[in-house]
């Protein structure tokens, strides 16, 4: 793994635990040699995940929409800056430059980009690592839910596997050392 993007909160959210975990998951980075991608911004828990894989010696390349870049919410010190016009050329440039996945604490946004790389490994459009970093327990109820759409039939025991999940970014990461992804999705009946 050289790069892995991350997916977090343009907030800090209600609990100091969640800029903490961007923090502890930076620091593991730089301290890795892995290049952080991510999605640009210098607010919130994503400005904390890349000040701290920068001020502890490590690489960062931030990917942003035009319209956010405008907004001056952009990080000024990164390693490279990549500005895209839409956001889907944003997802779709760090699904390219990535090696792996994680979400951090987020909202709707962090959520909609990792359901995405997530399907896109499910279809086979890369055979990349999906994690959750669980910081402080705020993916609990999204992790019942993928267990829930398995249990339904709506998510394949293999696919449900793919969802890698630690609350420790050592943890976490070793599993994306040892990932083994599942074959490609088909349609056909079983006959």
């Amino acid at each position: 793994m050289k790069r892995i993007a991350v997916f977090c909160g343009s907030s800090n959210g209600a609990s100091e635990a969640y800029k903490a975990g961007a923090i502890k998951l930076g620091e593991e980075l730089a301290r890795r040699g892995i290049t952080l991608v991510y999605g640009g911004a210098s607010v919130g828990i994503m400005g904390t995940v890349a000040d701290t894989v920068l001020q502890s010696g490590g690489q960062v390349i931030g990917v942003i929409p035009k319209l956010l870049e405008e907004r001056e919410i952009s990080h000024k010190n990164l390693t490279e800056l990549i500005t895209v016009q839409t956001m889907h050329e944003r997802k779709s440039k760090m699904m390219e430059l990535a090696d792996g996945f994680i979400a951090l604490p987020g909202g709707p946004g962090t959520l909609e980009e990792f359901f995405e790389v997530f399907t896109w490994s499910q279809i086979g459009l890369h055979q990349k690592p999906c994690g959750i970093l669980n910081v402080n327990h705020y993916y609990d109820l999204l992790i019942s839910f993928f267990d829930h759409m398995n249990e339904q039939q709506f998510l394949q025991d293999q696919y449900h596997q793919m969802l890698l999940v630690d609350q420790e970014p050592t943890e976490l990461l070793e599993k994306f050392a040892t990932y083994v992804p599942p074959t490609v999705k088909t349609y056909a009946k079983n006959r």
